[in-house]
């Protein structure tokens, strides 16, 4: 898997060297490569001939892997002449910020320092916050204005976002005045929508332009733009359509962008759910999504790995929340002990207070006990099944809510198709219990069908419980993970319980 992901990133590197390649030309020759042959002998004069797929395997596969162990051997050794060479070539930014994570601070900074300015931005903005600081308390103003330069902006807002005040103050004292205004605008918007997560750095185009303008404009602005590969058409900064870049390539130079552009495209507006947003890039195949404020004007656009970053995030945070733990946006080790009891306990607590009703309607049922004491070697069992159906049907529900399968409307449709499936589970999970309770002497088969018929309810109950809450958490505007696992269980406990005794003490007479 590794080796696959280095290959596409070395491809990935080629491919920008030759776009460099045909820009360097085209500035050279006044209009760009005239022939097919002009490019291939540009190519092969850059790399040496070794484009080709079976010279460009072998040089990767006589590569030596750059590991936290030689990077410190080449410290040492004082080799840091051949260890900028290696992190130049041989080492990806979000590879070295793993690997940075494993040094001690005056090995980070030196590391740092080692790398060119656009790596060296590209790895900042892959570190955690800790790291972080360190290097900001390390580097001079001049280093980190280099840094701050040449980092995206959705990325500067993201680290901005974690650092303390003092930091902050810091790092917008030495970015200049026209990315601090874009900073400023960014960090307006609300927590979690399209707009907070934006990038402004796309390619507009006019719609007056010809086909051979538009490729000019991207060779003179493309490389410091987020994507080049689809771009905008605006007219008085309002949304007109869009053009790839494969249509600008295949078609006509002197044909207008007007009869070419797409004016049926998606787009977003600044104040939509970012998790909805990511979803809409995902479903459809984009590359990036506009975002238009309430006036229609584009002012940025959420690319494909800003949202896959989104749905990390959203799902990281769903699952904290099914396991009853506050989200927290540190890795686990990044995270200390203090932190992780202030993210467990509310919940804890909550649950445990809870089970207090399940108590009260047991001691309610002190007599029926009395009489009958093996009653209470039934209730694991029931509540534990419950708990369990419970938190399948919710899991199922909460995922079709995220993936845009299921929605509130559909909420009778799913209560009957979980009822369905809970008669037919507790059909099968009752007669083999109570095969089991007669086998192993726990009972009579009076005493099974009650156990059956209980284990029945129990199911049915947990089912619809398990499905329905997550629903209307969604239509009430919570977040439907809320009402997963540890709220299910304890809901469904306290139901069973109660259905439990009501149907004992009536069988068997017993009073409460």
């Amino acid at each position: 898997m590794t080796v696959n992901f280095r290959y596409a990133q070395e491809k990935i590197k080629l491919q920008r060297t030759r776009l460099q390649l045909i820009k360097d030309v085209s500035k050279e020759g006044g209009g760009g490569l005239s022939t097919n042959q002009e490019f291939r002998d540009a190519g092969a004069e850059e790399w040496g001939g070794t484009a080709a797929r079976g010279d460009f395997d072998r040089d990767y596969e006589e590569r030596e892997e750059l590991t936290i162990e030689r990077i410190q051997e080449m410290l040492e050794k004082r080799q840091f002449k051949e260890l900028k060479d290696e992190l130049e070539n041989n080492m990806y930014p979000v590879d070295l910020a793993d690997i940075l994570e494993d040094v001690n601070e005056k090995q980070l900074v030196l590391i740092f320092r080692l790398l060119v300015k656009e790596e060296a931005a590209e790895t900042f903005s892959y570190m955690n916050s800790d790291l972080r600081e360190v290097l900001i308390g390390a580097l001079t103003d001049s280093e980190l204005e280099e840094v701050m330069e040449e980092m995206y902006l959705d990325d500067t807002v993201d680290v901005l976002e974690e650092m303390p005040a003092n930091v902050v103050d810091r790092l917008l004292m030495v970015t200049n005045e026209e990315k601090r205004m874009q900073i400023n605008q960014l960090l307006q918007y609300p927590e979690d929508s399209a707009g907070s997560v934006m990038n402004v750095d796309y390619i507009a185009l006019n719609k007056e332009m010809t086909v051979e303008d538009a490729i000019l404009k991207i060779r003179q602005v493309g490389l410091n733009r987020e994507t080049i590969y689809t771009c905008y058409v605006t007219e008085k900064k309002r949304l007109m359509g869009a053009v790839d870049i494969k249509d600008l390539l295949t078609t006509g130079e002197s044909r207008v962008i007007e009869e070419i552009m797409d004016t049926n495209m998606l787009y977003a507006h600044t104040t939509d759910d970012q998790e909805e947003v990511a979803r809409t890039i995902m479903k459809y195949g984009l590359i990036a999504l506009p975002i238009v404020d309430n006036e229609h004007c584009m002012v940025g656009i959420v690319t494909v790995d800003d949202a896959m970053i989104v749905l990390q995030e959203e799902e990281t945070e769903d699952i904290s929340i099914m396991a009853g733990v506050n989200p927290n946006d540190e890795s686990y080790f990044g995270t200390t002990v203090f932190e992780h009891v202030k993210g467990r306990i509310p919940w804890l607590l909550f649950l445990m207070l809870s089970a207090t009703i399940t108590q009260m309607i047991m001691n309610s049922y002190e007599a029926a006990i009395a009489v009958m004491p093996q009653l209470t070697g039934f209730v694991p069992m029931l509540t534990g099944t419950g708990g369990n159906c419970g938190s399948q049907s919710s899991s199922l529900v909460i995922r079709g809510l995220a993936v845009g399968e299921i929605e509130f409307c559909d909420l009778f449709k799913v209560i009957w198709k979980e009822i369905r499936v809970a008669v037919c589970v507790s059909l099968i999970l009752a007669v083999i219990n109570g095969l089991r309770i007669m086998v192993m002497g726990q009972g009579d088969v009076l005493m099974a069908l009650t156990i059956g018929v209980t284990m029945a309810c129990t199911v049915i109950i947990a089912k619809v419980v398990g499905c329905s809450l997550p629903l209307l958490a969604k239509k009430v505007g919570l977040d439907p993970a809320i009402m997963a696992t540890p709220l299910i269980s304890t809901l469904v406990d306290i139901s069973t319980i109660s259905v439990y005794f009501a149907i004992v003490s009536g069988v068997f007479q017993l009073g409460a």
